[in-house]
């Protein structure tokens, strides 16, 4: 007799939100019928009693913004990527009732821009200071062998990204803003601003331009994107990023390793291409 596994994605807004379509096309594909995934309009104010009120059908939940520290407080035990970052955006949910958390983000970073042929870099350029920057920071702590440069809008956000650096071993040097045109020169820009943010760069990428992680997927490309794209320069996106991440937490969620990757991004590209 099979069990119903329950598993969802939490935050405000969640709407929009592509990881109900990925992690149901692993179920599907793994021969999970009996597994669900459900997305919940969660705040951090309903967070506390949603998560109390979880029974043992359910296996694991997705965290987004605004979520990703307030969930702490309320796990057993976070991993050391987590804490590295003070977020989570994983719950796993044992049998025996513990909530252990993790970040898949940092490693679904660090594997979709190894799919890109992206194992290591000299150095590398940030594009904004919010919470994925500090996410970017971290997967560059175990790929990149020099200083890491981050052009932001205050002094304040600069010295967050220090802080970052400091607590994660990166050499993190700031710059403002106003020289985001130099960032477009380094063999790895990571850009973790919001839609539209960048678009004013466009023009100012090099003739030969290497890799550029921008980690949007609604709308895209982003005019960054397509310049980069344009000059002949290798572009990992935001559904690489959301489709490797989502691959980790199934696996973590299920225990079933690997995880399909090609059709989880063929249901996210699809459904991207539908809205």
């Amino acid at each position: 007799m099979s069990t119903l596994r329950r598993a969802a994605v939490l935050g405000s807004p969640i709407a929009h939100s592509l990881s109900p379509v990925l992690h149901r096309a692993a179920y599907a594909e793994l021969g999970l019928t009996d597994w669900t995934y459900d997305r919940f309009e969660v705040d951090e104010a309903a967070l506390p009693g949603f998560v109390e009120g979880l029974d043992s059908s359910w296996a694991g939940l997705s965290l987004t913004m605004p979520l990703k520290r307030a969930v702490i407080p309320l796990l057993d035990s976070i991993s050391e990527t987590a804490s590295s970052v003070e977020a989570v955006n994983t719950v796993v949910l044992t049998e025996d009732g513990r909530r252990t958390g993790d970040n898949t983000d940092i490693s679904g970073m660090i594997a979709a821009l190894r799919e890109r042929g992206v194992e290591k870099t000299g150095s590398a350029a940030v594009l904004g200071a919010g919470a994925t920057a500090s996410s970017a920071l971290a997967a560059l702590s175990e790929i990149c062998t020099g200083p890491v440069t981050a052009y932001v809008r205050s002094r304040e956000r600069g010295q967050e990204m220090r802080g970052w650096g400091e607590r994660l071993g990166v050499d993190v040097r700031i710059a403002d803003w106003a020289e985001a045109e130099r960032a477009l020169h380094a063999p790895l820009v990571i850009a973790t601003t919001p839609a539209g943010a960048t678009d004013a760069l466009t023009d100012a990428v090099p003739e030969h331009p290497g890799t550029l992680f921008d980690v949007l997927y609604e709308p895209w490309p982003t005019r960054l994107a397509a310049a980069w794209t344009a000059r002949g320069g290798a572009v990992v996106g935001g559904l690489d990023l959301l489709v490797h991440q989502a691959v980790l937490q199934v696996e973590q969620m299920t225990g079933r390793v690997p995880a399909p990757l090609a059709a989880m991004r063929k249901a996210g590209e699809a459904a991207l291409a539908a809205r």
